[in-house]
């Protein structure tokens, strides 16, 4: 059987929310379920936040984007080793992105490179329009020292919480509850998902209110259609958010069973040549994914060497994100940093890490990857 890297875990309370859509005929992209759905991740997130569904996290940082001021030349500067989608929207925009280095010790955004950068900006006045850090594999950003600079440097601050729903930031903050706003994601191999979907989460109402008119057409009020500016067509199914109600419910359940496989890999697996992702004291890390990196020096054997073996026995792993200033279509693009994110790229490894996994399945990519291991020896 398949060995998936991190595929949908339903928990069994997604089809009486469906079946209770269906039964109200609550079909259209509009309903209660989405309404509720909402008002969840608001109770979650334990904040004062306004919490828009939309078709996809992509969607939602768009939305934040562009209600945030930015336009055609500015600078966004932004996490560079990210999914493609947490930074298209910067072009659809027709800005420009900067691209950032990570921290060692956090793999998250290097907050002191950011600073020193924001300060010559300051002297120079090019000051960015946006910050993007990005909540890499479900480690929260150091969120205090963020929104400090973003303070100072009145700039603003969208954190991509796609991957980090169910984490904690050092003050003891849910991930996603931060800065101007904040966007998550539900695709079908997230913590939890409603099969296709994000979600943009925001402490301004103004914000909030735009964002719905945006995503829905920016339809004016009228008895007709009536357009003023540009809208798009971005509001998630209230299908989609019944299945995404049904997930809540084992939210906490699921971070929970994805740190233990973390902790499981870690303990079988850490040895000279093999580290984990680290956890900085205070955070709590969703740990979508396990990532590692495998230095081929100390091990004998390479990241790929690893991943073709998996797949020859039907097991998905993955490399870490390639980070983005080294892709084809940012070539040339601005980049600060000493290549931290390269050097992870480059013998990073993600595992198998879903919650639905069972110990004999994480057995066995153990086992396997310690065969190979012992025989490059």
């Amino acid at each position: 059987m398949r060995i998936y890297l991190s595929r949908p875990h339903m928990s069994g309370h997604e089809e009486l929310r469906v079946a209770e859509a269906f039964a109200s005929n609550f079909v259209a992209p509009l309903g209660p379920q989405l309404d509720a759905f909402e008002a969840k991740i608001t109770e979650y997130l334990g904040a004062d936040v306004h919490c828009i569904g939309l078709c996809s996290g992509s969607a939602a940082l768009h939305l934040a984007l562009r209600i945030a001021g930015v336009g055609r030349g500015d600078e966004v500067w932004i996490s560079s080793m990210t999914f493609a989608g947490g930074i298209f929207p910067v072009n659809y925009l027709g800005a420009k992105p900067r691209f950032f280095d990570l921290s060692a010790e956090s793999w998250t955004i290097d907050t002191e490179i950011l600073g020193d950068e924001l300060a010559k900006a300051a002297k120079n006045n090019r000051l960015p329009k946006a910050i993007v850090p990005t909540d890499l594999y479900g480690q929260s950003v150091a969120i205090d020292t963020l929104e400090a600079l973003a303070a100072q440097y009145d700039v603003r601050l969208i954190l991509d919480s796609a991957e980090s729903l169910g984490a904690t930031y050092t003050d003891g903050r849910k991930a996603g509850s931060g800065g101007d706003a904040a966007i998550l994601s539900f695709n079908g191999n997230k913590i939890i998902t409603t099969s296709g979907g994000g979600m943009l989460v925001t402490r301004h109402k103004a914000w909030a209110d735009e964002a719905r008119f945006l995503a829905t057409q920016a339809r004016d009020p009228a008895p007709h259609y009536e357009h003023s500016t540009l809208g798009y067509n971005y509001r998630l199914s209230n299908i989609c958010a019944a299945i995404g109600l049904g997930q809540m419910e084992v939210l906490d359940d699921r971070v929970a069973r994805r740190r233990e496989i973390f902790a499981r890999y870690k303990l079988a697996l850490e040895a000279p040549g093999i580290s984990f992702m680290p956890e900085p004291e205070d955070h709590h890390s969703t740990r979508w994914l396990t990532a590692l990196t495998i230095d081929p020096n100390e091990t004998g054997s390479t990241r790929e060497d690893i991943r073709l073996m998996l797949l020859e026995h039907q097991i998905e792993s993955r490399p870490l994100w390639k980070p983005m200033h080294i892709q084809p279509l940012y070539a040339g693009s601005d980049y600060h940093g000493s290549g931290v994110d390269e050097q992870i790229f480059d013998h990073g490894l993600c595992l198998p890490s879903g919650s639905d996994m069972s110990n004999e399945q994480q057995d066995e990519v153990i086992e396997r990857i310690k065969q190979l291991l012992a025989s490059r020896k």
